[in-house]
């Protein structure tokens, strides 16, 4: 089957969801203000709170959501074929992530910029927002210290890559002083860093860098000390006001993945590649079957509930207009459904014949261990066919897959930050209350923990280990969402507005959500890994609570016993 018939399709579906179910949304849903204060100019204060155009915002929120998820999961999940991925990424895309997203950001704004945690505390109910507490410091614990891990892998595989990865922030903080301090236009500078950005990868490929003699240096392995000079930057990242580094990054992350995006879809096209993966590749009775394990494989890239945290974290804070959420929300979650896509395009029409698929896809731990590789060897296949050198492509795909994970970590440590002063304030420690500086090194320290436990080089990329912290990771991932969706709908039902287009994905993923931690469990039990029982555990207890807090505020507020937030 022709690859080009899934860009249509995908692409097609993505346009209608946009077109119609996002209009509806807007207007029957959420039901979009032009004229409402949004917290960018309510609590303007230049750092966090920053009135910016839907331009911009939406290449931040597109890029800090986008990471490396959206590229892992669908590589890994191709491995019970390219129908069930590409269903679930459509479908997940139009009708779960666009709901999801958008609806984030209104609700946040709409309550002066709070994030979803303490929106649970409002909406729900206040043991709620403990739960979502625990929830997100989980979850962003995971997610920096595996994206800190996979760019740690990359830089020790692929050295080229260092140089362009690195030259992206110095040109994104002169982008920023240009817009915000010199009040001049963002296009042509972006453009002008963009082209800096190319120009940087064949550099890169001719001076690569390695810290073979640093690490020797130390005392630590490559991969090691790559991943502590890697959560070093994010530290200091993190502290930057988001003019400075993040929203211009992001920006110029946005255009890049834009370019990419158009740069492999005409790849296929022009290489007319088939797809030699099987629509489903009959798995044996005794391993992970995609029901239920796709809807928790792919999270990111069809919905996500880290695209909570940055919707109500910082793109929240930024919204110019409350009409521009529909266009950043919505049209976020189109983005990183196609990069997805294109993800599941390198993974079963770029590896060759039939054969080599069936050998990079031998197993679920072939699969899990490989997904990154093989999405970088599909898309140095895809720009090969554009006549590009099939190396100096795959260099390509390593550049936005580092760029992307890094702008995630920025974001997802200084959201970390944020939940800690929370934490710190519901504790009774309001000593630490504003104390950037110490919660910001403690939002490093933690994941860098994580990242750093004896076996932790393994759980970034190696084996059926990172198949089992991946299912950890979705499962909380769509904990989150739930959680996120949950509170989405009681806002909905208590303005007196139909919440189904929330309550459906909702009740959905909860289900997927809970099959998949039963099997899970009885998996660890059964091969006795009882660091991966506990964890599993600790969230099966969270997924029980969150469905009771959930259906009881429903309840509640169907009957009309709680007033509007």
């Amino acid at each position: 089957m022709p690859a080009f018939y899934l860009i249509v399709i995908t692409l097609g579906a993505f346009y209608l969801g946009y077109r119609f179910y996002s209009k509806y949304l807007a207007e029957r849903v959420y039901a979009l203000d032009p004229n409402f204060r949004t917290p960018a100019h309510e609590l303007a204060d230049g750092v966090d709170f920053v009135p910016t155009n839907k331009h911009i915002l939406l290449g931040h929120h597109f890029t800090a959501v986008a990471g490396a998820a959206p590229i892992v999961g669908p590589a890994i999940a191709v491995y019970w074929g390219w129908l069930p991925a590409i269903a679930w990424v459509i479908l997940g895309t139009v009708f779960g992530a666009g709901v999801h997203d958008f609806g984030a950001i209104v609700t946040s704004a709409r309550n002066r910029g709070q994030n979803i945690g303490t929106l649970s505390g409002k909406v729900i109910s206040a043991r709620a927002s403990t739960l979502f507490l625990l929830i997100i410091f989980f979850l962003l614990t995971l997610v920096n210290a595996v994206f800190g891990v996979v760019m740690a892998i990359l830089f020790q595989a692929h050295p080229g890559s260092v140089i362009p990865a690195v030259i992206v922030i110095p040109i994104a903080m002169c982008i920023g002083q240009w817009v915000y301090r010199m009040r001049g236009a963002v296009l042509i500078p972006s453009i002008i860093g963009l082209v800096l950005l190319y120009v940087a990868i064949p550099v890169g490929q001719m001076f690569p860098i390695r810290i073979d003699g640093l690490a020797e240096m130390v005392g630590l392995s490559v991969r090691t000390t790559w991943v502590i000079l890697i959560f070093a930057y994010t530290w200091v990242a993190s502290r930057l006001p988001v003019w400075l580094l993040l929203q211009p990054r992001d920006y110029i992350n946005g255009q890049q993945l834009l370019v990419a995006l158009v740069v492999i879809f005409a790849g296929v096209i022009v290489g007319w590649d088939q797809i030699t993966a099987p629509a489903v590749n009959p798995v044996a009775a005794d391993t992970k079957q995609w029901f239920p394990y796709l809807f928790i494989t792919i999270a990111c890239g069809a919905i996500s509930g880290f695209h909570s945290l940055v919707a109500s974290g910082t793109t929240s804070k930024q919204i110019d207009k409350e009409t521009d959420a529909r266009y950043i929300g919505y049209g976020g979650a189109m983005g990183e459904g196609s990069l997805a896509l294109a993800a599941i395009l390198a993974c079963t029409a770029g590896l060759g014949s039939a054969a080599d698929w069936q050998t990079a896809y031998a197993s679920f731990g072939a699969a899990s261990g490989g997904a990154l590789g093989n999405f970088v060897t599909g898309v140095g296949h895809f720009l090969s066919n554009l006549g590009i050198q099939a190396q100096l492509g795959a260099s390509f795909a390593v550049v936005v897959v580092v760029t992307f994970a890094g702008t995630t970590m920025d974001t997802g440590v200084r959201l970390q930050r944020y939940i800690l002063e929370e934490i710190a304030e519901l504790a009774g420690f309001r000593a630490l209350v504003g104390r950037t500086t110490l919660l910001t090194t403690l939002a490093v320290l933690v994941p860098l923990a994580l990242a750093l436990v004896p076996g932790g080089e393994g759980a970034g990329g190696k084996g059926f280990a990172f198949g089992q912290l991946w299912t950890l990771f979705g499962t909380t991932n769509q904990l989150t969402a739930g959680l996120a969706l949950s509170v989405v709908s009681v806002w909905v039902l208590a303005r007196n507005r139909s919440p189904i287009a929330a309550i459906v994905p909702l009740v959905f993923l909860l289900f997927m959500t809970s099959w998949a931690l039963v099997l899970n469990l009885l998996e660890f039990l059964r091969e006795g890994s009882w660091m991966l029982l506990v964890m599993d555990g600790a969230i099966a207890i969270l997924t029980a609570w969150l469905i009771v807090e959930a259906v009881t505020a429903l309840n509640r507020q169907r009957r009309g016993s709680a007033g509007a937030t």
